[in-house]
C-alpha cells in the first residue's frame, strides 16, 4: 500500500510538471550542437526536507523533483545522451542531438535501483552510474564510512541490483574510486582534504607525500575498482567520477593510465569541444533546487568573467601567524568568523611571509624547495576560508621578490639598474631577474609546489612585477634585449626616443608572458584556475608611466581575469582623493572590457600616518565609484585583529548578500552554496 501511493504521488506530480509547461510551437529540427549539459545526483529520497531530521544530507534530492524534472526536460526538447553518444561524438561520430543532457548518479546509494531506475526505464533515459567499489565490497550486515557518519551496508546496492541496471541497457558503470571517497590529513593541522587529490600529511621527516607515493596510491586504488568492476559485472568502466569534484592533471593522466580516460568533475559549466573528455563539467543537484534552478542550471553557458560580481578582501597571512599555536588558532577563527560576517565573495590571502613590510618574499607559509617556511600555513588557512566561510581564495604571490637564502645558486640573479639610486628616491624591490633562465626555473618550482600543497580558486600576482626605466641590466637582461634585436647599450636605447618603446615593451610582454607561465605551473593542480594582478593607478592617469613601471591596462586586461588597480590615493599623495579617485573610475569605465575585468582596490590604510582609513571615508569611496558603474571592489589591508574597518563599513563596500549593502547583482546564492556541498561531508562544521 505504501509503495503503491508513493507512486500514486509520483505520478501525480509528473502530471502537474506536464500541465505547467506550454507545448513548444512545432519548428524545423534545431542544428546539431556540439554543447552538452551534464548533471549528476547522489541519494534519492521520499519526503527529502523530512528526512533532514535523521539524516541530513545536502546532496540528496527528492523522488518528484526528479521526476518532475524528467518531465519537464522531455516537454522542453532536452535530450537525454548517453556516455557512448559523447564519446562516439568526440571521435567523428554521429553529432549529439540539440539540448543534450548527460545523467549521472554518484556514489552507488541503494535508491539508484529503488526510485532512479524507475524512472530512467519509464522516460526511455540513459545515464551513467559510479560506485565505490569498497562500498560495495562491504558484506551484508556491515557499515560503511560515509563522511562524518557510519551508515549500514543496506543503504547501498548490491552487485545484483548494479548488473540489473546495466542489463537494462540505459545505465553505463564508471569508477567512483575503490577507497578515496574519503578525507585525509592535508596539513600539519590536520584538515581533512579529498584523499585523491591531496598529497597526504606524513608526521614524520618526510611531512608530505611525494608526487611518485601520491601518484601510486592513487593509480593503484584506481586499478583496484577497474578490476572489481570488470569481475563483478562483466564490463570494463572508462569513466571516473572523481570524489568530491577534486581533481587536476596528474590524476587525469593516472586514472588514464588505469584505463579511466572519461573524467567527470564537479566543475561548473557546460561541455562544448574544448572541454577535455577527461574533465567534463558536470551541475550538482542539491535538495534545494526547484525545477526553475534545474532550468538555470541546464541552460547555463560557461560564465564569463564579467558576469561574477568581485568583491574582495586583501588579507595579510602575517595577521594570522603566531609562534603560539593556540593564539595563531585563535587568530584564524577571528579571521574566519569577520569574513563569514562580512560576506565577500573572495579573499585575496597572502601566501608569503613579509613580516618587515617591504614587499619581498623571505619565507613562504607553504612548504617549497627554496625559501624557509615560516609556517605551513597557508594550506590550512585557505582550506577553512573555503570550506567554513564559502568564499573563493586567491593566492597573493610575487612575481619576481623573493630574497633567496645567500647560499642559493639564483640568490645573486637579480634585476640591476642603470643608474645609482638618489636620496630620497623611492625604495626598489629586490628582484630577480625574469630574464635569468636560472631564476625563472627557481621561482616556476616555488609556484609548482604552492599549487602542489593547497586547494586555492586563483592567484593574485603581486605589485612587484614592474621594471623602471633604466632596469634591468643585468648579464642575463642584456642578452635577452640583444636577442631580440635591441642591442645591449642601455645608454643607446635610453636616447632613442622610437627604440625606447620597443624596449619598454619587450619588458612588459616579458613580464606579462611570465605571470602566464607561472600560472599554467599552477594550472596542472587547479585547472580552473583564475588570474588577477596588482597594477598601479599611474599608468591608467599618465600613460607615459607606462614606460617606467612596464605595466599597461589594456594589456592586463587581455592577460587577467582580472586586473586589481591599487586606487590608493594617499599612498599616491594625491590632493584630493575623490576626484582622483574618481579620474580612476573614468579611466577604468572608458578602457574597452574595463568595467567588466577591473576590480578596483581601496586602501583601508593610510601608510604615511600609520592610521586607519576612516570608515565614512571608506564607505564614501566605495559608494561614490558604485554609482559611478565600477562592478568590482576590494580593499586592502583587512585587520580583522583590530577589526578594522568596523563590520558594518566592511559590508558597505565588499559585501555581496543582499540586505547588508543593498541588493547588488550576481550576489551568491544556492548555486555557489552548491559548490561547498561535496566538500561538507568531509568534516562537520
Amino acid at each position: 500500500m505504501k509503495c503503491a501511493l508513493s507512486m500514486l504521488r509520483l505520478l501525480c506530480a509528473l502530471a502537474a510538471a506536464c500541465a505547467l509547461v506550454i507545448a513548444p510551437a512545432r519548428a524545423q529540427p534545431a542544428p546539431a550542437d556540439p554543447r552538452f549539459v551534464a548533471l549528476t545526483f547522489h541519494d534519492v529520497r521520499e519526503e527529502v526536507r523530512a528526512s533532514f531530521e535523521t539524516d541530513p544530507d545536502e546532496s540528496a534530492v527528492d523522488v518528484r523533483t526528479l521526476g518532475s524534472l524528467f518531465a519537464w526536460m522531455r516537454s522542453n526538447g532536452w535530450q537525454a545522451v548517453s556516455l557512448q553518444q559523447v564519446v562516439a561524438a568526440r571521435s567523428g561520430g554521429a553529432p549529439l542531438p540539440p539540448k543534450a543532457v548527460l545523467l549521472t548518479f554518484d556514489d552507488g546509494l541503494a535508491s539508484a535501483h529503488s526510485r532512479v531506475f524507475p524512472l530512467l526505464r519509464q522516460f526511455g533515459y540513459p545515464a551513467v552510474l559510479s560506485v565505490v567499489t569498497s562500498w560495495l565490497e562491504t558484506p551484508a550486515g556491515g557499515s560503511v564510512r560515509f563522511g562524518e557518519r557510519e551508515l549500514p551496508r543496506d543503504r547501498f546496492l548490491t552487485w545484483e541490483q548494479v548488473r540489473d541496471m546495466i542489463d537494462s541497457g540505459l545505465v553505463e558503470i564508471a569508477s567512483h574510486s575503490h577507497d578515496l571517497h574519503r578525507g585525509i590529513a592535508g596539513n600539519p593541522q590536520g584538515n581533512v582534504m579529498p584523499a585523491a587529490a591531496t598529497h597526504a600529511w606524513l608526521p614524520g621527516p618526510a611531512l608530505h607525500e611525494d608526487d611518485a607515493a601520491w601518484l601510486l596510491r592513487v593509480e593503484s586504488d584506481l586499478r583496484e575498482s577497474v578490476r572489481i568492476l570488470r569481475q563483478r559485472t562483466g564490463r570494463t568502466p572508462r569513466a571516473i567520477a572523481w570524489p568530491y569534484g577534486a581533481w587536476n592533471v596528474p590524476l587525469a593522466a593516472a586514472a588514464a593510465r588505469a584505463g579511466l580516460a572519461v573524467g567527470l568533475t564537479l566543475d561548473e559549466g557546460a561541455n562544448d569541444d574544448s572541454v577535455p573528455l577527461d574533465r567534463l563539467r558536470r551541475g550538482y543537484g542539491t535538495y534545494d533546487m526547484d525545477i526553475a534552478a534545474y532550468a538555470a542550471l541546464l541552460e547555463q553557458q560557461p560564465l564569463p568573467v564579467a558576469q561574477t560580481l568581485q568583491r574582495a578582501l586583501h588579507v595579510d597571512l602575517d595577521y594570522v601567524y603566531d609562534p603560539d599555536p593556540a593564539q595563531q588558532e585563535r587568530n584564524l577563527s577571528l579571521l574566519l568568523d569577520r569574513v563569514l560576517a562580512i560576506g565577500p565573495r573572495s579573499v585575496f590571502l597572502q601566501a608569503f611571509a613579509d613580516p618587515d613590510g617591504d614587499g619581498v618574499a623571505d619565507a613562504l607559509y607553504f612548504p617549497n624547495r627554496h625559501l624557509p617556511v615560516r609556517a605551513d600555513l597557508f594550506s590550512r588557512v585557505a582550506w577553512q576560508l573555503r570550506t567554513r566561510s564559502e568564499v573563493q581564495v586567491y593566492a597573493w604571490m610575487p612575481v619576481l621578490a623573493f630574497r633567496l637564502p645567500q647560499e642559493a645558486a639564483a640568490a645573486d640573479r637579480v634585476v640591476q639598474a642603470a643608474d645609482v639610486p638618489r636620496p630620497g628616491d623611492a625604495a626598489r624591490y629586490h628582484r630577480l631577474s625574469p630574464f635569468d633562465a636560472q631564476a625563472r626555473h627557481v621561482i616556476g618550482e616555488v609556484y609548482d609546489d604552492l599549487g602542489r600543497h593547497a586547494s586555492f580558486a586563483g592567484v593574485l600576482f603581486h605589485d612587484d612585477a614592474t621594471l623602471a626605466a633604466d632596469e634591468d641590466v643585468s648579464p642575463a637582461a642584456l642578452a635577452a634585449f640583444r636577442a631580440a634585436g635591441l642591442g645591449d647599450s642601455v645608454q643607446a636605447l635610453r636616447k632613442d626616443p622610437a627604440a625606447r618603446l620597443r624596449w619598454a615593451e619587450f619588458k612588459r610582454r616579458a613580464l606579462t608572458d611570465f605571470t602566464l607561465q607561472l600560472a599554467q605551473r599552477l594550472r596542472q593542480w587547479h585547472p580552473a584556475l583564475r588570474t588577477a594582478r596588482n597594477m598601479y593607478a599611474r599608468p591608467l592617469l599618465e600613460p607615459a608611466s607606462s614606460e617606467w613601471l612596464a605595466q599597461d591596462f589594456q594589456e592586463f586586461l587581455a592577460a587577467y581575469d582580472y586586473t586589481a588597480v591599487m586606487a590608493m590615493p594617499y599612498m599616491e599623495g594625491a590632493d584630493d582623493a575623490d576626484t582622483w579617485l574618481a579620474r580612476v573610475a573614468q579611466r577604468v569605465l572608458s578602457t574597452p572590457g574595463g568595467r567588466e575585468r577591473t576590480v578596483v582596490e581601496l586602501q583601508a590604510r593610510d601608510w604615511r600616518s600609520g592610521r586607519a582609513v576612516p570608515d565614512a571615508v571608506l564607505v564614501r569611496h566605495a559608494q561614490a565609484l558604485k554609482r559611478l558603474g565600477i562592478r568590482h571592489l576590494a580593499y586592502y589591508p583587512d585587520d580583522f585583529l583590530a577589526a578594522q574597518p568596523s563590520l558594518q563599513a566592511a559590508r558597505a563596500v565588499v559585501s555581496v548578500r543582499e540586505g547588508l549593502s543593498g541588493p547588488l547583482e550576481g550576489r551568491p546564492g544556492r548555486v555557489g552554496r552548491r559548490a561547498m556541498a561535496p566538500l561538507r561531508l568531509l568534516e562537520a562544521p
